[in-house]
């Protein structure tokens, strides 16, 4: 194929492997990056050679990461990394200075002569995935967990040191050649004067721009005026020598802060996604299969070297910084242990700067792409390990609880469990709150709000909460089935509480309304407050809204207690639902005037 024939063919291979690949991926637990690495293998010089040249791919989907860098910046804004500091900077730069520092020391000694490739490399192989250690994170719902916000402030740190050593690695490369120990003065005078031109121009120009693009109300204009802002920064700093990520990083940084944030991201976003999805597939085809062939035992113990090496440091400084007990550290390491995708872009930029030779390169990006493969592999391992083997320190005990009247006991003190709260602490009504969260309890009570921890479906934890003097049990935990099970029993324990609870869907509805609970669907009330809104935005008078709103509400509260009757019986539930269906349509246009009616049937 030649000329448009052969980009659109490039384009259609690129575009098959990725559908192919990434949902495949995704459905075996092992993530989006994953796919398209193993894609970019499949379609490269190694695999199918449908795409053989790799280099050209690489160098233009490096706007992928540039990209990133500079949506990186923009939700990095100055007081959200205060708020964050002690965690970002303490336990993320103890994190990377220990591994780089080890790692370093370890190339300095075995491999790499002098000071400033060793220093470069390791600090490359200290940077984790991003993507893949967050989306991770993600898919086992443990963001929110402890070792989860120290894992986000440590790869928070790794994005930000991630900056300057891209942009010290053309001053480096540059003080190599000159056979110099440090940067020539020229570079480094230079490399100051244009950062200080992108943060001037980013703080005056860019925004006087964005101004005048906005009032012009162009949403295509607009889009490019983003990408120019990203391209332009880009080009600026690759042209001084320095990192073009580096450029993105400060747009996006002094851009954090002003009114264009949200839509500056929401225009770069998709052009995002697809260069770095092009990027890891090119960096899939860039894993050289004949260096893992030709030194599958150096590759295996580089690869299980930093797995060990990386993951002992971040073991060190989650207990040491992030106060994070064993348990939770190994889980912190089993996640950030890996390579990620910075340390692609390093090793690239390292070779460009003449630290590093490609042999190197391509040993390191394959040692860097199996760490990333091995990583969800490890993760669910490390996992079931913790899961069998018990904790070495005592386990959490449910708190003393010394309240010994409450007249309303809330199980489950997230969102909704909240909201109960506040408003019957504003009626001076005295409750209970108790949480299964050890993590939620810590982070509340730093707010002043008396919340106690346990499993409330424990019968000694409900005694010790005096159920047996409450009113009211109100039950808002958020899994379903632990919903169910707690209702079960406080029913059979404490008969004469009322029972309140929050149900997800019909169904948990059904089963809850089976021991005679009161339910209240999570998001039914909120659903009928928006639909009224919508009809009166329609121009539907706010009365008659109002009317709609509330006949809707009974007759589905009528439907939901005629479907319990058959809910266990999949073809009446249907059934009735189409009848419903009909008779809600039958309710509505009963109440529509006629045209004979006049203004009389308003």
């Amino acid at each position: 194929m030649h000329g448009s024939d052969g980009y659109l063919g490039i384009i259609l291979v690129f575009l098959v492997a990725a559908v192919i690949a990434v949902p495949l991926f995704r459905r075996l637990g092992l993530g989006a990056i994953l796919g398209y690495l193993v894609a970019g293998v499949a379609i490269g010089p190694d695999g199918l050679k449908l795409v053989p040249d790799p280099e050209d791919v690489l160098a233009a989907s490096e706007f992928g990461v540039v990209m990133l860098l500079f949506v990186i910046g923009l939700e990095l804004s100055p007081p959200r990394l205060w708020v964050m500091r002690r965690q970002v900077f303490g336990t993320g730069g103890l994190q990377v200075l220990l591994t780089g520092l080890a790692l370093a020391a370890g190339l300095s000694f075995f491999l790499l002569p002098g000071w400033k490739a060793p220093v470069v490399v390791g600090l490359g192989l200290a940077l984790s995935s991003t993507a893949v250690g967050l989306q991770l994170l993600a898919e086992r719902k443990e963001l929110s967990a402890e070792h989860g916000r120290v894992a986000f402030a440590i790869l928070l740190f790794q994005d930000l040191v991630a900056i300057p050593l891209l942009a010290a690695i053309p001053l480096l490369g540059q003080a190599k050649a000159l056979e110099r120990s440090v940067p020539p003065l020229d570079a480094v005078l230079n490399a100051v004067v244009v950062i200080a031109a992108v943060v001037i121009g980013g703080r005056f120009v860019i925004r006087f721009l964005l101004r005048l693009v906005a009032r012009a109300k162009l949403v295509e204009l607009f889009t490019a005026t983003a990408l120019l802002v990203v391209v332009g920064n880009a080009w600026l700093m690759q042209f001084a020598g320095l990192s073009m990520g580096l450029g993105a990083f400060l747009a996006g940084v002094l851009l954090a802060d002003s009114e264009f944030r949200h839509e500056l991201e929401s225009h770069i976003e998709p052009f995002k996604g697809l260069f770095l999805g092009l990027f890891f597939m090119a960096v899939g085809m860039s894993i050289d299969l004949n260096v893992i062939g030709d030194n599958p035992g150096l590759i295996a113990l580089g690869v299980c070297g930093l797995l060990l090496l990386k993951g002992t440091m971040l073991v060190l400084a989650g207990t040491l910084a992030g106060g994070l007990p064993l348990r939770r550290a190994l889980m912190l390491a089993t996640v950030l242990s890996m390579g990620g995708e910075f340390g692609f872009v390093v090793f690239a930029e390292a070779l460009k700067a003449g630290l590093i030779d490609a042999a190197l390169r391509d040993q390191l990006f394959a040692m860097v792409g199996l760490s990333m493969a091995a990583t969800p592999l490890l993760l669910i391992g490390v996992s079931r390990w913790l899961t069998r083997e018990p904790d070495a320190g005592p386990e959490r005990a449910h708190d003393p609880i010394d309240h010994e009247h409450p007249r309303v006991i809330i199980a489950g003190f997230g969102r909704v469990g909240q909201i109960v709260g506040r408003m019957l602490r504003a009626q001076k009504i005295p409750f209970t709150a108790l949480e299964t969260s050890a993590d939620q309890v810590d982070f509340l009570r730093r707010f002043g709000n008396k919340i106690y921890f346990g499993d409330p479906a424990r019968p000694e934890l409900l005694r010790a909460a005096h159920a047996d003097r409450a009113e009211v049990f109100v039950l808002t935990t958020d899994d379903p089935e632990a919903n169910v099970r707690t209702a079960r029993i406080v029913k059979r324990l404490f008969p004469h509480l009322k029972i309140y609870a929050r149900a997800r869907n019909r169904q948990h509805a059904f089963k809850l309304m089976d021991m005679d609970v009161q339910v209240t669907r999570e998001t039914f009330h909120s659903s009928l407050v928006m639909g009224r809104r919508v009809m009166e935005a329609l121009g539907v008078p706010p009365e008659e809204a109002a009317r709609n709103t509330e006949r809707f509400r009974e007759h589905d509260e009528k439907l939901l207690r005629q479907q319990h009757l058959v809910y266990d019986d999949e073809a009446a539930l249907v059934a009735s639902a189409q009848e419903a269906q009909r008779e809600l349509e039958t309710l509505f246009e009963a109440d529509v005037p006629s045209d004979d009616d006049g203004d009389a049937g308003r």
